[in-house]
């Protein structure tokens, strides 16, 4: 179908289609437009406008559903499934009248679109207008939001304005009522003031609310501002140089009375108050204490509250106080004073948390009772346990050892001030107002500290002395099992013979350490701390620098017994045999005695250094830090330090030096008694030369290895290089002088050229450079006695001319010096 067609045809009035004559009228059924309505299915519109034509289609389109008949050509086939073809007519026959109903059926579609457009149309205009009329209705009601709230804001303005005259007239009342009610009382404070104004000491016709004790907090209240208006007018008249006080005229005798009625009043209420208190009854304490604050802040009635407590009062609490302190302190001595101390102060603060429920309860300013209370806890209770506890001026009235001496006193002290402190931390918590409770309990201390840092010095001097005292008595002498351990028992050292001892200096460093501690807790001043550990450290310094050098002074002591000893038995040569067996016995006895000194010297060098660097362990862990808030306390800290020591260094240095003596005149015992003078000119008796040390040599090196095991462990560092330098430069010298005493053969000398490299070898064990230089330039030096003579003058000139002196005596040893005319030889050379 062509679009144009939509065209096509007449309308009728209503717009509706008019067909023309002759046209054949369909049998379409009428259409609407709510048939399109909701979901529209074309199918089912079809079915509709062709049903009454073609009711076969149904039947068609059902079989066509089961699959039984198939639409192709226009032919039918039955729903049996016989296959016999029905032919209706000519294909699609029905199209014939299929055909005017679509015609129809268009045109009243095209009809029902113009109907549906001009519906729309009118539609559209009818919006329109109401949006119009809408837009109307919106503008004139801005308009009449606007006029209200305009008439709102005049409204509120109004509103504000009445409110604002409304208050002021309420002022203006409020002030009115106040000023008839201040001028009644006014009248009624005159009235009073007058009673109060007559005969001087008349208070018998007072008004009923001075007499009623039901009135007596409004009595008050009455009396005090009648009291500050009589005393307002005091004025002063001077003139002449003198001057007086005197209320305004009329009203002395008011003022007399009202002081004499409110002494009356609070004496009454303080009776009151007192009797309810025995009763225990709260609610009238706590009414009696309300209307005495009003008399000096309620002051008397405070005072009279803490007096009455049973602590102050009962003397039979006071003993116990003091019997619960010595109880404890008498079971145990000074370590049951803490637990003695720790009872009674639990005990006070149970009773202190218990009196404070009571004081909130009855007064009205319970931090200012609080306050006195604690106050007078501890400048009463406490202070009086400490009195009993700690005696004054300790300095003046000496305690002796027997009684624990100063060390008990002093701990007893930092004992009761730690215990006090914690007491106050506890009664702070509970509360005291504004009272400064823990600074209270440091001015409890005051006076023991007053002398404080010259009692620890008295204490550590007492100690020491005792301590000394003791040692001088052979009670109490200690083992250091640690350095007897190291093999030196083995050697004779046992504890009775030792001179210096680590233990005790340990004792020293243990009560410096607590002196310290002591001093850190009462002491809290940084710089008052730090000059007194100062004081206290150099307690320890002198102690340990006099120990041990009394220590390093007796062992020097034992060597110089043993000199003595050894230079008792010298004998000469010409003696018997007997004689001499007895001289070499006791010369050995004295080696012994020697040996032992040497040993008990060393190991007190040993102990000396041990217990130096206990002292600086100690500067290091305790002393140190606490010197910092001082400038140059730390430094003159460690000046003295050093200096304490040089004493004991200077003896250590002493002793050392004896040391060696002692060891080089048992080397010479050795060499004199083992050499013998056919070691170095042995007889040829065709046998091979001998190329083991000799026998003085193999001894010297054994001994010498043995003597030197205690050197190695007592001493380290620069000491030790020192000593064993010294001690090889002795050595040294002693074979040169030694061996100037015999005659070399060259087999002699080869002999001794053995010892000598013996020696050297021995001597490397010392670690001194300048040893193993003399050593080896001894080594060179006895080729004098192996080479030809003729050779003598090279090997002089040679290797040897750093030590020419050396070398010329040596080969004046030589066994052939005569006989071979070495002295021509070396003439030229000499000069």
């Amino acid at each position: 179908m062509r679009v144009g067609e939509r065209d096509g045809g007449s309308r009728d009035s209503n717009g509706g289609r008019a067909y023309a004559k002759g046209a054949p009228v369909s049998a379409l059924p009428a259409l609407s437009i709510d048939d399109f309505k909701g979901t529209f299915s074309f199918d089912d519109f079809f079915k509709s406008i062709v049903a009454d034509v073609v009711p076969s289609l149904n039947d068609d389109e059902s079989r066509l559903a089961d699959g039984n008949q198939g639409f192709g050509n226009g032919s039918l086939e039955d729903s049996a499934g016989k296959g016999n073809a029905v032919l209706v007519g000519q294909p699609f026959a029905e199209a014939a009248v299929l055909l005017p109903l679509c015609r129809d059926a268009r045109s009243e579609l095209v009809e029902l679109c113009y109907k549906v457009d001009s519906r729309l149309e009118r539609l559209k205009d009818e919006v329109s207008n109401y949006d119009m009329k809408h837009e109307q209705k919106f503008a004139e009601l801005d308009n009449g939001v606007a006029g209200l709230f305009e008439s709102f804001s005049r409204l509120d303005s109004r509103i504000s304005g009445v409110g604002q005259t409304a208050a002021r007239i309420g002022d203006h009342l409020q002030n009115a009522d106040a000023q008839r009610d201040a001028a009644s009382q006014t009248i009624d404070l005159i009235k009073y003031l007058m009673e109060f104004n007559g005969s001087p000491g008349d208070l018998m016709e007072l008004s009923s609310l001075f007499t009623d004790d039901a009135r007596v907090a409004e009595a008050a209240a009455v009396a005090q501002k009648l009291r500050l208006i009589a005393e307002e007018g005091t004025v002063v008249y001077g003139g002449q140089g003198k001057s007086t006080t005197n209320v305004t005229p009329g009203l002395e005798v008011a003022v007399s009375n009202l002081q004499d009625y409110c002494n009356e009043l609070e004496n009454r209420l303080l009776v009151r108050f007192d009797a309810a208190s025995q009763k225990w009854d709260l609610p009238t304490m706590a009414e009696c204490a309300k209307i005495l604050s009003q008399f000096n802040r309620g002051s008397s009635a405070m005072q009279r509250y803490v007096a009455s407590r049973p602590m102050f009062m009962d003397s039979e609490i006071m003993n116990l106080d003091t019997r619960t302190v010595r109880s404890e302190f008498g079971q145990g001595g000074l370590p049951n004073l803490t637990k003695g101390l720790q009872t009674l102060y639990k005990e006070i603060t149970e009773t202190v948390r218990k009196e404070a429920a009571t004081v909130a309860a009855v007064f009205p300013s319970p931090d200012a009772v609080m306050s006195i209370l604690v106050q007078r806890v501890m400048e009463q209770r406490v202070d009086n346990v400490l009195a009993m506890l700690l005696p004054r001026s300790p300095l003046t009235n000496p305690i002796p050892m027997e009684d624990g001496g100063y060390q008990q006193y002093l701990r007893m002290l930092a004992g009761a001030y730690e215990k006090t402190q914690d007491l106050a931390k506890e009664l702070h918590s509970i509360g005291c107002g504004d009272l400064d409770v823990e600074g209270l309990a440091e001015s409890l201390f005051s006076s023991q500290r007053e002398d404080y840092v010259e009692i620890e010095q008295a204490s550590l001097t007492q100690l020491f002395q005792h301590k000394m005292a003791e040692l001088k008595a052979g009670v109490g002498q200690p083992f250091d099992a640690a350095i007897i351990s190291r093999g030196n028992s083995r050697n004779g050292l046992t504890p009775g013979n030792t001179t210096i001892s680590v233990t005790i200096v340990g004792e020293f460093v243990q009560w410096n350490e607590e002196a310290i501690a002591r001093c850190t807790l009462l002491t809290p001043q940084a710089t008052m701390l730090a000059t007194y550990v100062r004081a206290i450290f150099l307690c320890l310094l002198d102690q340990v620098s006099q120990y041990t050098t009394d220590g390093l002074e007796r062992a020097m002591d034992l060597l110089n017994e043993a000199a003595q000893q050894r230079n008792l038995y010298s004998i000469g040569s010409t003696v018997s045999r007997r004689v001499a067996a007895a001289a070499a016995t006791a010369a050995e006895a004295a080696a012994a005695a020697g040996e032992r000194a040497v040993r008990g010297f060393m190991v007190a060098v040993q102990r000396a250094t041990s217990n130096v660097a206990l002292v600086q362990q100690h500067f290091v862990n305790s002393v140190a830090r606490l010197l910092l808030p001082v400038d140059g306390a730390h430094a003159s800290c460690c000046e003295e330090m050093a200096t304490a020591m040089a004493n004991s260094e200077a003896s250590a240095l002493k002793g050392l030096q004896i040391c060696i003596d002692t060891i080089m005149a048992e080397v010479e015992r050795l060499l004199a008694a083992e050499q013998k003078a056919i070691d170095y000119k042995p007889i040829d008796d065709g046998n091979a030369p001998d190329h083991r040390p000799t026998n003085a040599c193999t001894k010297v090196t054994a001994y010498l290895e043995h003597m030197l095991e205690a050197a190695y462990g007592a001493l380290e560092g620069l000491n030790k290089q020192a000593f064993m330098t010294e001690l090889g430069n002795r050595l040294y010298k002693g074979l040169l002088a030694h061996w100037q005493r015999f005659t070399f053969s060259a087999s002699g000398g080869l002999r001794l050229k053995r010892d000598v490299s013996e020696y050297a070898e021995f001597v490397r064990s010392f670690k001194a450079p300048a040893v193993d230089e003399k050593f080896e330039l001894l080594g060179t030096l006895v080729n004098v006695f192996i080479v030809a003579p003729d050779s003598l003058p090279t090997l002089v000139d040679s290797s040897l001319k750093q030590a020419r002196t050396e070398a010329m005596r040596f080969i004046e040893l030589r066994e052939d010096y005569r006989s071979a005319k070495i002295a021509s030889r070396l003439t030229a050379l000499a000069h």
